[in-house]
This record gives structure tokens, sequence and C-alpha cells, in this order.
């Protein structure tokens, strides 16, 4: 059972935006989201990893990625931003709002430390390791890399909102930051579900390993 793993040392688990408003009846709801909650929360409680980490999307009003801040645009077009191209959500996570705060079904007491992410007004940050691109063409860390080696970590198991999108950004961060990197595939769920079959590819073309959760307690 994952609670008695002996690969404790060394293993982090990392909890991604598991938020109001990416749940049912949230502004930016992932379809399923709620049904990876009991198993989330089992791995939160278990004694299975040596550091618990959320990341959490925290955006002034007003935030570039918000469709809502580009006159004539809706959610989901895109336009080129500091050189990439950026996706423009409906209005989500705006900081102080409840739909920002941290799903209170789960067991936040656990976590050693909780990253706020997107706060810049002028970039995006899907990933809990680096910001999206920058007026300045790069992608700056947000210290997560750095804190887990601090305390000898190895191996990081991800899971979280949304698979195709924060999830996805963070498990592929994780790999390039030299990291032993699983995302449980059962506890995360899609914006668009139709894409699963290319992002698993794509997932484990990065090197990415992709277990059930039932697979990660045997």
């Amino acid at each position: 059972m994952v609670a008695q793993s002996p690969d404790r040392d060394g293993s982090a688990l990392l909890v991604v935006d598991v938020q109001p408003d990416f749940l049912p009846g949230g502004r930016l709801a992932v379809p399923g989201g709620n049904q990876i909650l009991d198993g989330v929360r089992h791995l939160m409680l278990s004694d299975a990893f040596q550091v618990v980490v959320a990341t959490q999307d925290w955006h002034p009003p007003g935030h570039a990625s918000f469709a809502s801040s580009h006159p004539g645009k809706e959610p989901f077009d895109t336009i080129p931003l500091h050189g990439h191209e950026q996706v423009l959500w409906p209005e989500h996570c705006i900081q102080g709002t409840p739909g920002a705060l941290l799903a209170p079904e789960l067991p936040w007491d656990r976590a050693h430390l909780i990253l706020r992410k997107g706060m810049d007004p002028r970039v995006d940050s899907y990933s809990g390791f680096r910001n999206n691109w920058g007026p300045d063409g790069t992608r700056p860390d947000t210290g997560l890399a750095g804190y887990l080696e601090g305390r000898g970590i190895r191996r990081v198991t991800i899971c979280g909102l949304a698979r195709d999108v924060c999830v996805r950004w963070t498990a592929e961060d994780a790999v390039d930051a030299g990291f032993d990197t699983t995302l449980v595939w059962d506890l995360s769920r899609s914006v668009d579900p139709s894409a699963d079959d290319d992002l698993r590819s794509a997932l484990s073309h990065h090197g990415v390993h992709l277990v059930p959760l039932d697979e990660l307690e045997d």
C-alpha cells in the first residue's frame, strides 16, 4: 500500500491547482474534476511522501490570460502573447475570491509548501516550476525545483487539475529539472478529454511515467 512505501525519503507529492474554480460549478470547471478528490486525499494522508507541495492559481483581476482583458475576444480564443500562443480563459482563480481557495475537501494541513502562481498580471503560469514566457522571452523559475532539491527530493508524483494544461506543464518541467516524474493518470482530468490519447503519448515521449492509482499502490 502507498502508506507503507519504502521509497518515502526522496519523494514528493505535487498536488496541482485543486481549487473550486476548476471543480464542477466553478468558473473554469474541468469535466469530472471532483472525481479525483477521494484519491488525492488518500495520497495526501498517506505516509508515502517526504514532502507534499500544493500549487494554487492566484490571478490578479484583469490578468492577461483572461478573455475579458482583450476586447472582442471570447474564452478559448488564442492570441500571440510575448511571442507565443496564449489561450484566453474565462476569469478564474482571482485573488481572494472563493473560487481561488484550495478545495476544502482536501487536508491542506499536510502540505509543506503552498506555491501560488499566475500572480504577474502580464504572464500566465501553468507550471509549478516555471512561469510561461514573459516580455523578455524567458520562463522564470518559481523556485520549486530548488526547494525540492534542497530537501533531497529525487522523485515527484503529480496529481491535480487540469491534466492537459497545468498538470502537463508541471510534469514536463519536472522531467526537464531532472526529477524522476510520475503522473497518477486517474487522479487528473482534462479540459479537453477528447485529446487525452495524444496527451498520453506526448507525456510518455517526454519521459513522464503514467500510472493509475492502484499501480502506484502495488
